[in-house]
């Protein structure tokens, strides 16, 4: 009976390998010996069997045993080699920095009670001869695991022993055993080697119980294309690309893995009331909208289209998608902070019934002094080169939370904006409006004339005369001796132009309660000095009936700049208002997050981890899907914030929806073609870039082209590493599937509309991730991490209108020439609504002190010596670019890179310090 045990438990509980020297050699943890060895004889391969109970008595047992270890102990220590492992875990957190205490006695008791454990097994690149399967060492556990520790969690390390055949090579991967009821991050793993290098597995990922499954698959830091992989290594690179995908059934559970599409169907609450129903963006034609993560969730009672929102828990997303630790305690720490510095404007509002605001003043006394620290998100967090090293602090958010504002003179005040520091008047100014079209929150808009007057792109039948009210008459005379033919030939007219984009929608806004909005156009003219010139805003109505006419305002700028015109305010702050939504809706969400989500999930489907692209792509990934998660629960559903704090309140998604519909490609992305495509630039092949600027002096364009050749420099540096011609793109089976589901499935709606690229060659590839790359770097980073230095100051960048220019003889227009700037605050965002999107706009705009910049990677990310080369020359040319754009900045020639606001435009540095700080663009969409 014992000798069955014996069998029973080695055969559950170790793997074999094969020795030279004719016995099968095993390990054996059942006889409480660590070093025991279980053998057999075999000659040519052919065994005489494990020893049967029944064949012998336990003592000749025993004896046997004994003899045939001390034949083979000799010589198999010649045939083998120790490598030594180390891994770093986390437990399972229950909130903020505590340790789950009821997961942690769970997983405990069955380490120390019921003997099950954590193990790990190396898997050669090499084929077992005698099996025909991957080799592989014995699995080792995870012994020493802590027990019932501190209430913070803090990292564990395990030293783990490996004896295996001298031929076994470097392990291609790891295959990592969780008996433990709950799961643990994997950090790191590594291994020393006989020859004392090391070997690096890609790892820092959750590990459930694995009781049901093979275990979890971890590749080593190595690169291979689909047709180069190992034949060890082939079964587990498609085992693991099936874990991921799913059978696209069931609802999703934490422990899932899976990557799978849905469209937008959980916007609204239509069960909760039916005026919270929204539209499902995606799936149909009239509201096309590209792919996010499936959940699975039930669906709503009223109508099955839609996915119920009623959940105690968060969406799902595959659990490697979430924040880490330290960037979650950050991100919290930040909110946390920002509450605070709204909650004295709202207690007041709330204990003095007071809800707007009656001079400029009182908005401005919301933020703290020049100069004065209020700490917190405004760069006062140390910078990661100055975070402690080893296990971090065990109360990592408790840590940021004393980190500034409460150890600050003013924890209740708003760090003050850039856009007031230099001259708290300078966001009046004409030229710094006009400016910041060229080098602010949103330099994506604005394009080059090209036939005037102006004219909408819209169906006449239902939106009447195209043509814009903006006439001659209006700019003669401020065009320094042209005629208008003579600007637009010469190119020096350009427009901001929201008309068509928020027209179809004005009438149903306007038509809600506290809203009234207009579809805007900016026309600019282009100076001498290569600045921009406000010539004529242009506010517009819809028709009230079938057979009437829109209703166009058109204000030129006051000649009179010794006091402030309210009229012209008013109307600035319409066309500021237009702007700010189109940079919310259309550049930032789904511009750059929600085309960045399909990537993420084709990648994951149909690219292996080992798979070359997979690496260079993966940390342009990081934390985009909970981002946008955490959007969809708070901030785009009916009632959420979005709706809250933004003029369109529920019509946002649907504008999102039009503009995609309208003008989304994927080409077009690319910055140079972005430029070509609004008229700012034109290709010439002698320029610089391979393209000429119709502004010189533009700061987004002239700093993004230099990022944008340097990224693709280093992507195609990258593929000529792995790809040898053509012939092997179009053979790459793994990159033809991403690319080819990218578009059919994540893109559906539009998948087969112009803009879409082959991919037959190298030089397509490197077109393909330089924009994909680009759209989740420098494009997103300019969007977003000026936010709160350009807009953070409402009557700059209003997020609401509220009201209309007043006519002559009505009582508005009674109301605002008794006290106009009253009424210019009544008509723009509320004390409530104002401080909301201050709060927002601060968490958004900061950096975490461990983001992850352009320039970074991190040291394991690869063996490949070539691709570590090519990688730092990519460093070192961003290192040269961050220099020439601060040059730039001190250039006083270049008057659009500061301007009145003395507001350098720093968005395009490819680095920066944590905080708020409108700099730095970040691997990733990772707020």
């Amino acid at each position: 009976m014992l000798l069955q045990q014996f069998k029973i438990r080695s055969a559950a509980s170790t793997l074999c390998s094969e020795s030279s020297y004719g016995f099968m050699v095993r390990k054996s943890r059942s006889l409480g010996r660590p070093e025991s060895l279980q053998v057999r004889a075999s000659t040519s391969g052919e065994g005489t069997g494990w020893l049967d109970s029944a064949s012998m008595a336990f003592g000749e047992v025993a004896t046997y045993v004994e003899k045939k270890i001390g034949e083979v102990k000799d010589e198999f220590s010649h045939d083998v080699v120790d490598y030594f492992g180390t891994a770093v875990i986390m437990k399972k957190l229950q909130m903020l920095d505590l340790i789950d205490r009821v997961a942690d006695i769970q997983d405990d008791t069955s380490e120390l009670v019921a003997g099950k454990h954590v193990t790990v097994q190396l898997v050669s690149t090499d084929i077992d001869p005698h099996t025909g399967k991957p080799l592989m060492s014995d699995e080792e556990i995870f012994s020493g695991w802590p027990a019932f520790e501190g209430a913070a969690v803090q990292n564990v390390v395990f030293q783990l022993r490996f004896t295996v055949p001298r031929k076994f090579g470097v392990p291609g991967a790891i295959i990592v055993h969780n008996q433990h009821p709950n799961e643990f991050l994997l950090i790191s793993f590594d291994l020393e080697l006989p020859d004392r290098s090391s070997a690096h597995y890609v790892t820092d990922s959750w590990v459930y119980n694995t009781e049901n499954t093979d275990g979890r698959i971890f590749f080593r830091n190595k690169a291979y294309l689909p047709a180069d992989t190992p034949e060890a290594l082939k079964e587990l690179r498609e085992k693991e690309l099936q874990a991921l995908r799913g059978d696209g059934t069931g609802e999703r559970k934490p422990s899932d893995r899976i990557y799978d599409y849905a469209v937008y169907n959980d916007l609204g609450s239509p069960d909760e009331d039916p005026k919270l129903e929204r539209p499902n963006l995606g799936g149909n034609e009239e509201y096309p909208f590209p792919r996010r993560i499936r959940t699975g969730r039930p669906p709503a009672k009223c109508n099955p289209k839609y996915e119920t929102r009623k959940t105690k828990k968060p969406f799902y997303i595959p659990r490697d998608e979430c924040f880490e630790r330290k960037k979650m305690d950050d991100f919290m720490a930040d909110g946390l902070r920002s509450i605070v510095h709204s909650a004295s404007s709202k207690i007041s509002v709330q204990v003095t019934r007071k809800s707007e605001f009656n001079t400029v003043e009182e908005i401005k006394n919301l933020f703290a002094a020049k100069g004065k620290k209020v700490g917190g998100i405004n760069n006062v967090l140390p910078h990661k080169t100055n975070l402690p090293t080893g296990n971090q602090h065990p109360l990592v958010f408790l840590n940021e939370v004393l980190t500034g504002d409460f150890q600050s003179a003013d924890p209740l005040l708003y760090p003050l904006p850039q856009i007031l520091q230099a001259d708290d008047k300078a966001w009046q100014n004409n030229d710094e409006f006009a400016r910041q079209f060229l080098a602010g929150l949103n330099p994506v808009v604005i394009e080059l004339v090209t036939e005037f007057p102006l004219k909408s792109s819209l169906d006449p039948a239902e939106f009447g005369d195209p043509t814009s009210a903006i006439s001659e008459d209006h700019v003669i005379g401020e065009l320094e001796g042209l005629s208008v033919q003579q600007a637009v030939s010469e190119k020096k007219l350009f427009v901001a132009d929201y008309h068509d984009a928020f027209l179809p929608f004005i009438a149903r806004i306007n038509s809600q309660k506290n809203r009234a909005q207009y579809a805007t156009r900016a026309l600019f003219f282009l100076r001498n000095d290569n600045t921009l010139k406000v010539l004529a805003l242009e506010l517009v109505l819809p028709r009230e009936t079938p057979d009437g006419e829109k209703m166009s305002r058109v204000l030129t700028p006051p000649n009179d700049n010794s006091k402030t015109d309210y009229m012209w305010e008013i109307a600035k702050a319409h066309v500021a208002n237009n702007d700010l939504i189109a940079h919310q809706v259309f550049s930032h969400f789904t511009r750059c997050h929600a085309v960045t989500e399909p990537v993420i999930i084709a990648a994951n489907r149909q690219l292996s981890k080992l798979h070359p692209i997979y690496q260079l792509m993966v940390p342009h990934f990081r934390h985009t899907i909970e981002v946008n998660s955490t959007a969809r629960l708070n901030l785009l559903p009916a009632r959420g914030t979005i709706e809250e704090i933004y003029t369109p309140r529920e019509y946002v998604v649907q504008m999102a929806s039009a503009y995609y519909r309208d003008h989304w490609t994927f080409d077009s992305n690319a910055l140079p073609n972005d430029l070509i495509k609004r008229g700012m630039a034109e290709p010439e092949s002698s320029a610089k870039h391979g393209v000429k600027l119709a502004v010189e002096d533009y700061p987004y364009a002239a700093d993004g082209l230099e990022i944008w050749d340097a990224m693709k420099k280093w992507n195609t540096d990258y593929i000529d590493i792995f790809y040898e011609d053509d012939n092997d793109i179009q053979k790459d089976i793994e990159l033809q599937k991403w690319y080819t589901e990218y578009r059919t499935v994540g893109h559906g709606d539009k998948k087969d509309t112009p803009g879409w690229p082959e991919l037959k060659s190298k030089k397509d590839l490197a077109f393909i991730v330089t924009t994909m790359q680009w759209i989740a770097t420098a494009m997103h980073a300019p969007i977003n991490f000026g936010q709160y230095d350009y807009a953070g100051f409402m009557p700059h960048h209003p997020a609401i209108t509220r009201r209309l220019i007043p006519d002559e003889g009505t009582k508005e227009w009674d109301e605002f020439q008794a006290n106009p700037e009253k009424f210019f605050l009544s008509m723009v965002s509320d004390t409530d609504t104002t401080t909301t999107a201050m709060a927002v706009f601060e968490v958004v705009a900061a950096h975490a002190p461990n983001e992850e910049y352009i320039n970074e990677r991190s040291p394991i990310w690869t063996e490949n010596k070539k691709v570590q080369a090519a990688f730092k020359s990519y460093c070192d040319k961003l290192k040269d670019i961050d220099q020439l754009i601060q040059e730039r900045n001190a250039d006083k020639n270049l008057k659009n890179r500061c301007g009145v606001a003395q507001l350098p435009f720093q968005l395009l540095r490819p680095h920066s310090a944590p905080g708020v700080t409108a700099m730095g663009i970040p691997n990733s969409i990772t707020v």
